[in-house]
């Protein structure tokens, strides 16, 4: 059964025509166009240069194994006897995968990148299903009768092993990029420790430059179109999300349906079309002091000093690394937009001094110069009005936090995060919380040695303190290095306390860290021996925490590892799962089958278990009702239990 999200992702991005003319009907005076239909098709999918990030070694793979159909398709346009009818049906059969292939691969080239990483799971059935359609196109080919050469013959062969290997291999997610959507659909964003997981969210799915989310948003426009209406509450989530990252952009909030705001300027000559060449790529707006970086782009000095200010250091339009961050004024632009200006009686926009408080000034750069000295000062009272100070001022204002980085303040809040004061610990380690959401910081952050004195604090410190070090360490981890130092210097097992002992933001802190830590394979073991297990099963027996997507999450990862396996797989934890499997919401019932079927598919004991504790029925009831992964991976362990025969009568 095809799923709603798995139409909406068949049909994303493609019109009625091509719907309609992929009838399976053929020309009886020359077959053979059919021949040449399929080597088009295969011309068509080589032309896509680039794939979504989320889909991209599926689609590469699948189009590769297309080209590797050639030779076949060439052998038989130049077989010069009449195609007999077996051949005519293997033919239509292999166009009818090949345009379900095409509409797959158009899809995952310029599809929702958003809407694709929801919607992973849907996407990789969508190629099991191609390479099925596949299959049975190239079982019954009469090779003989068409005079293939036995090496092209012995090719398709191998091609079809290749192919069930594909349809059997289970169906996984990129459990990182689940976890930041998690984290990002469900928060509110009140604490930089969030804006971590949106970071990663718009670096992984490269939605991180102006360009990229003016295009995203147009591919969101054509997915709402299309849904109809159908799937509401999944459609607000990816617009959400959308704004999340404009903001994280600098980017301002529009509806998704709004079209750009015409200037002032334009108001009263709305007919007079503005060369595109005049307008900047941030603003879409006439330039009136055109600048240029380093990459060659010009864009509006005042947009794109912004752009800079907040800690980007990419361009925004070609998404290239500036090499310098020097802006050359664009003369010849200039003069060309005031001629044009001259001609047509057009009136550039007046720019208006900054009357806003937050803009960075001389006078502010003074004082927090002044407020990073301090941080060095024999006084203690001083030394923690600075701090407190600086926190605050790095948790809102990306300009402050490049200011203070760059001014040297990092090794001082360092230094102070192992201070024998309780509250000044808890300022420094969370100044560096929130200084640690740009990525350049980050690698400042390590390379001062701040980790350890950071798990120092997540060891001995206040409560606030334990928080934002679990918090920081989880943004920290965001660079792969860091996740090996932070394992290697002892930090899971502080972790795994707050887990334990924690105030519930505590342990929400703790297992966003844990999850993110735990990817890299020494750690998961490091993890499960310092007693990770225990305290995430006791998470999900406390219900009213909020917390048992992101726990059983968590164990999906721990259930790839032996010793994890070993020691998630207990009777009492399986009956858990069949509990929240029975009882818990959507999201509940679908992480608890991931797991279930995680577990079983190493362990057919466990399997009965479940069964004896009734999850058959349940299962039932998700493969037909549950969320479009839920029903998935409900349907797996039905199929497993099929083909183990363990199955109630």
């Amino acid at each position: 059964m095809v799923t709603a999200g798995e139409k909406d992702i068949e049909n994303q991005g493609f019109t009625m025509e091509e719907e309609n003319g992929s009838s399976c009907q053929t020309s009886p005076q020359d077959k053979r166009e059919l021949v040449y239909e399929l080597m088009g098709i295969i011309q068509t999918v080589s032309s896509y240069a680039e794939y979504r990030r989320t889909q991209r070694k599926e689609s590469r793979n699948l189009v590769r194994r297309m080209k590797l159909l050639l030779p076949l398709l060439e052998e038989i346009r130049d077989f010069e006897e009449q195609i007999p009818e077996s051949g005519i049906e293997c033919l239509v059969k292999m166009k009818k995968a090949f345009h379900s292939a095409k509409k797959l691969l158009k899809s995952c080239h310029g599809g929702s990148k958003l809407y694709l990483a929801l919607e992973s799971e849907a996407v990789m059935r969508r190629f099991h299903s191609v390479y099925e359609k596949l299959s049975h196109a190239l079982d019954g080919m009469p090779y003989e009768e068409l005079g293939i050469s036995d090496e092209e013959k012995e090719q398709v062969e191998l091609m079809l092993v290749q192919f069930k290997r594909a349809r059997k291999r289970i169906d996984t997610q990129d459990m990182e990029l689940a976890m930041d959507l998690m984290v990002s659909l469900s928060t509110e964003n009140d604490r930089n420790a969030d804006s971590a997981s949106i970071e990663r969210l718009a670096n992984k799915l490269e939605l991180h430059t102006v360009e990229d989310l003016k295009a995203e948003t147009i591919s969101i426009r054509k997915v709402i179109k299309e849904r109809r209406a159908q799937n509401a509450e999944s459609t607000q989530q990816i617009i959400d999300l959308l704004n999340k990252l404009k903001r994280l952009a600098g980017m301002e909030e529009t509806g998704i349906f709004d079209e750009p705001v015409i200037p002032k300027a334009l108001e009263k000559s709305t007919s007079l079309a503005i060369p595109n060449e005049f307008l900047c790529p941030i603003t879409l707006q006439i330039m009136t002091d055109p600048v240029i970086v380093s990459t060659g782009q010009t864009y509006e000095r005042e947009s794109i000093q912004h752009w800079l200010d907040t800690n980007h250091r990419t361009c925004p339009k070609t998404g290239e690394t500036l090499t310098h961050l020097s802006l050359a004024p664009n003369f010849a632009l200039k003069n060309l937009i005031e001629e044009w200006c001259l001609k047509n009686n057009f009136q550039l926009p007046t720019k208006q001094a900054s009357t806003n408080p937050e803009s960075p000034s001389a006078g502010s750069d003074e004082k927090l110069l002044s407020l990073i000295e301090d941080l060095s000062s024999c006084h203690l009272e001083v030394q923690r009005k600075a701090v407190t100070n600086i926190r605050m001022l790095s948790k809102e204002n990306p300009e402050k936090r490049t200011f203070i980085a760059n001014s040297g303040g990092i090794p001082s809040i360092v230094q102070l995060v192992s201070y024998p004061d309780s509250k000044i610990q808890e300022h420094a380690v969370t100044a560096l919380l929130n200084l640690s959401i740009d990525e350049s910081n980050k690698k400042l952050i390590s390379k001062e040695n701040a980790i350890p004195a950071i798990i120092e604090v997540l060891q001995n410190g206040s409560v606030g303190a334990k928080e934002n070090s679990a918090a920081a360490l989880f943004s920290l981890s965001m660079l792969d290095e860091n996740k090996v130092a932070i394992g290697s210097l002892n930090g899971i097992p502080p972790l795994i306390d707050l887990l334990k002992n924690g105030t519930i933001r505590g342990k929400k802190d703790a297992i966003t860290a844990l999850f993110n830590l735990c990817f890299n394979h020494t750690n998961k073991s490091i993890a499960i021996q310092a007693g990770i297990v225990a305290p995430l099963l006791q998470l999900l027996e406390e219900k009213h925490l909020d917390m048992v997507d992101e726990t059983l999450s968590i164990l999906l990862v721990l259930t790839t590892h032996p010793e994890g396996r070993q020691e998630v797989g207990k009777l009492s934890f399986i009956e858990t799962l069949v509990n929240l499997i029975r009882d818990g919401t959507p999201k509940n019932k679908e992480c608890s089958a991931a797991v279930l079927l995680e577990l079983s598919t190493h362990n057919s004991n466990l399997m009965l278990a479940a069964l004896q504790y009734g999850v058959y029925e349940h299962l039932v009831e998700i493969g037909k009702e549950g969320t479009d992964r839920g029903q998935r991976k409900a349907k797996s362990i039905l199929q497993l239990m099929t083909k183990t025969e363990q199955i109630p009568y």
